[in-house]
């Protein structure tokens, strides 16, 4: 299918529409003294909710898991930052405030605004920050106190292996005593006479006989047995406690005492190497990272935390207030595209000569035959006025001869 030229009157109408599109938004920029470009503006919008919506969602997070499962705290936790948003929401509108108003008293209160507000944005920003690196600084923290009890149980490991040994020997000598002490009542009580039965017979109140067996045991018998059985109560408690104390004595190991420690160690470097902080921390300070103090990094994460910070609250800001573009010449007549007719020349110069001769206290012009017969009997005498309009006098139609009438 052929296509058809477009049509010349169109383009021209598109182009004359354009023109007069482009003409409308100069001479209002003109009127306003001042240009927004809301490409820039939104961008700066589109800035501004995102940090905004990161700020919610990490305070949403933050308080699921700070409030321990109790709605009420949750709850609580999210009415300052909703609050915070809202502040943020007015960083934009008061940049553009602070660049289009003319009022020194307004443009003040609007930078003051903004400073508040970027205050509000850095709080909210850091705070995101912080909870970035929180894991691997809690998980590198966790390592680091794993690796000096550690360490602390190496160095005290002599001396629990002493106090140990004196419990297994003190346990040892208390079941020797026991065992001698039970051997000893046990040889008395089988050096003790046997039993004595004889029988007895006789007769009762009544008149009647009896006869019974009467068994007499030593008296010493019943104070052994007992010593006996106290002896061999007590050296059950001294054999348990005696294997307790054996098997606290067999954990107690030098060798693994440094396996202890050296698995900490690398426990704790696998953390640290995980956390980035640490890592550039020592990169800056030119240590090894397990090397680092907890005073440089929480030095470098204020640095990596509010200075980012600082700068998303800001960003949106200056590009808001760069946004506007201020006309310098504002009510100037090249600023408004004056044009002077041609036609409107001599009238000019007429009124910018009378204003002369005012101020110089001459008199009122006179009718231009005159004046320009003045003005050459001035220049002649040599006047220090001359005339700006030398333009020639309309003369007058003069007649025609009535010979050259008849002539013709």
């Amino acid at each position: 299918m052929p296509r058809t030229p477009p049509s010349r009157d169109v383009q021209r109408e598109r182009r004359a529409w354009i023109r007069e599109t482009d003409q409308w938004r100069h001479e209002r920029h003109v009127e306003k003294g001042y240009r927004i470009k809301w490409g820039y503006v939104g961008i700066a919008y589109l800035v501004e909710a995102m940090v905004i919506g990161a700020s919610l969602w990490g305070a949403w997070l933050f308080a699921g898991y700070y409030s321990d499962g109790d709605p009420r705290a949750f709850y609580f936790m999210l009415l300052a930052p909703l609050v915070y948003a809202a502040v943020e929401l007015c960083r934009v509108p008061l940049g553009i405030l602070a660049r289009t108003q003319r009022s020194f008293v307004v443009r003040v209160l609007a930078i003051i605004g903004i400073v508040f507000a970027a205050g509000v944005t850095t709080k909210s920003v850091s705070q995101l920050g912080e909870m970035m690196f929180h894991p691997r600084l809690m998980d590198a923290a966790k390592a680091k106190t794993a690796l000096k009890d550690a360490q602390a149980d190496r160095s005290t490991i002599d001396g629990r292996i002493g106090a140990a040994d004196a419990r297994v020997a003190q346990y040892t000598t208390e079941l020797d005593q026991i065992e001698k002490r039970a051997t000893e009542n046990a040889t008395q009580l089988a050096g003790l006479p046997a039993q004595r039965c004889e029988r007895i017979s006789g007769t009762n109140s009544r008149g009647q006989r009896y006869s019974n067996l009467k068994c007499v045991t030593d008296p010493r018998t019943a104070t052994l047995n007992a010593s006996v059985a106290k002896a061999g109560a007590d050296r059950g408690l001294v054999v348990k406690s005696l294997e307790d104390a054996r098997k606290a004595r067999a954990e107690l190991d030098r060798g693994a005492a440094d396996r202890k420690v050296a698995d900490a160690e690398q426990a704790y470097r696998n953390a640290v190497n995980r956390s980035q902080l640490h890592s550039f921390t020592a990169m800056v300070y030119g240590v090894d990272p397990i090397d680092v103090t907890d005073a440089q990094v929480h030095a470098f994460l204020r640095i990596f935390v509010f200075v980012p910070a600082l700068c998303a609250a800001f960003a949106s800001t200056i590009l808001a207030l760069c946004s506007v573009s201020v006309r310098k010449t504002f009510m100037d007549e090249d600023d408004l595209g004056a044009t002077v007719d041609p036609a409107a020349t001599p009238y000019m110069l007429d009124s910018i000569t009378d204003a002369i001769r005012e101020e110089m206290g001459l008199q009122q012009p006179k009718p231009a035959a005159a004046r320009d017969a003045a003005a050459a009997r001035e220049a002649a005498a040599g006047g220090a006025v001359i005339p700006i309009d030398r333009r020639p006098a309309a003369s007058a139609p003069t007649a025609v001869p009535a010979s050259a009438g008849a002539g013709a």
